[in-house]
């Protein structure tokens, strides 16, 4: 299998992951905050805070489907590798907060380095090969 296939087979699962993780989060999220992995729910209606959480996922899974459908590859690398913080990001807030280690490193951070490995192979594939000979350009007559 070709590193582009492998490539684009990576960025659809995680495109499809967040986006569902997403929308979990904005349809049920009394239901699907526990998995997160913070040690408790605060009291109250919080329901508001757990589904802006929805929205930036479903909003990340968007960039990077536009990107991957519309062939911008190199741009989809960079955006792998960015949006990667987001997930570390959860991972530190989980941990910060006394949740749970094992969903901390088992889901943020192997979601989060997963998706760099897949930026960084992206731009491995896109990337321009160095010290390849230009193509002359044709001299008039």
């Amino acid at each position: 299998m070709s590193l582009k296939k492998i490539n684009t087979v990576l960025a659809a699962a995680f495109i499809l992951f967040i986006l569902w993780f997403g929308t979990e989060f904005i349809l049920s999220p009394e239901t699907t905050a526990p998995g997160f992995g913070l040690p408790g729910r605060p009291s109250g209606d919080v329901d508001g805070f757990l589904i802006v959480k929805g929205i930036r996922d479903v909003v990340l899974a968007l960039v990077l489907a536009v990107l991957l459908v519309t062939g911008h590859r190199r741009a989809l690398g960079w955006a792998l590798l960015v949006e990667s913080l987001a997930a570390y990001g959860d991972m530190t807030n989980v941990l910060a907060h006394h949740g749970s280690v094992a969903t901390a490193l088992g889901v943020h951070c192997l979601t989060a380095t997963m998706m760099a490995v897949n930026g960084l192979l992206m731009m491995r594939e896109t990337r321009k090969v160095a010290g390849a000979p230009a193509t002359p350009a044709v001299q008039p007559a």
